[in-house]
């Protein structure tokens, strides 16, 4: 294998849900950097767009299309997209993600309790099995489930999210068993606290931060970029005996 080209991904197709800010911004921006041409989905088109335009600005290859992984409509629609345009799929990153409530976990009600598992659970399983068939027609991929640390130790007042999360990483397992025989692979990455909008309850409130640090050897939240990385590793060649795993970036959390 050659060292030099084992993170290429020239003529990869990959999908990455979530990814008009965050982490899933960093992601698809990395993935076409090292050759992806990268469908770049969240809810609302318009802030994809100013991804995908940032990515062609640099010189890769993108393009947008929305989906809101809650509705199943938009999953099919996604998928007849990509379908009918380029006929296969080589890389799904499922990163968009649903956190509406943080409180107590026997004060969530069942909209918040639904909204979750909707997009958490039911999203990322139906995105996979679809993304799984595409890339069996194509002789393989590779699918990438953000997960989190939450997932491993339930955050406070996180109770639904930590639930769902720790779903994730189980589906990762099951799919990585069943789908090893049309050479996909299925791993998860687990972050940390990561510096994101998704994340600012978290980050921007001080005694929660406190607490947080005190757990993370490092002792700083992570910024979005550190995550793209391993999400690299995973969607490329570097990782072509990995699946099933869930990679903890988190500066030590799970072990301080």
């Amino acid at each position: 294998m050659n060292n030099v080209n084992l993170f290429d991904l020239t003529g990869k197709v990959a999908l990455v849900t979530g990814a008009s800010r965050g982490i899933g911004e960093s992601v698809a921006k990395v993935l076409a950097q090292y050759g992806a041409h990268v469908i770049v989905s969240s809810r609302k088109i318009e802030a994809c767009q100013i991804v995908v335009d940032d990515i062609i600005k640099a010189g890769g290859s993108a393009q947008a299309i929305a989906c809101h992984i809650g509705d199943m409509d938009q999953i099919e629609s996604i998928f007849a997209a990509i379908t009918e345009q380029h006929g296969k799929l080589d890389i799904l990153v499922n990163n968009a993600a649903a956190n509406p409530y943080f409180g107590h976990i026997i004060d969530t009600d069942l909209i918040a309790f639904q909204k979750t598992v909707d997009v958490n659970i039911r999203g990322y399983f139906f995105m996979s099995t679809k993304g799984a068939k595409l890339m069996k027609d194509s002789g393989g991929g590779s699918i990438i489930n953000v997960a989190s640390v939450n997932g491993v130790i339930p955050g406070d007042f996180q109770g639904i999210y930590s639930i769902t999360k720790a779903a994730v990483i189980s589906m990762t397992q099951a799919f990585a068993k069943e789908c090893a025989q049309f050479n996909i692979r299925v791993n998860a990455l687990l972050p940390g606290g990561t510096d994101t909008k998704f994340a600012s309850a978290l980050v921007d409130n001080p005694a929660i931060l406190k607490q947080m640090m005190y757990h993370v050897p490092m002792k700083r939240v992570a910024q979005p970029d550190e995550m793209a990385g391993t999400v690299l590793y995973l969607a490329s060649n570097a990782s072509s005996y990995t699946t099933g795993t869930a990679i903890n970036v988190d500066g030590g959390y799970l072990i301080g």
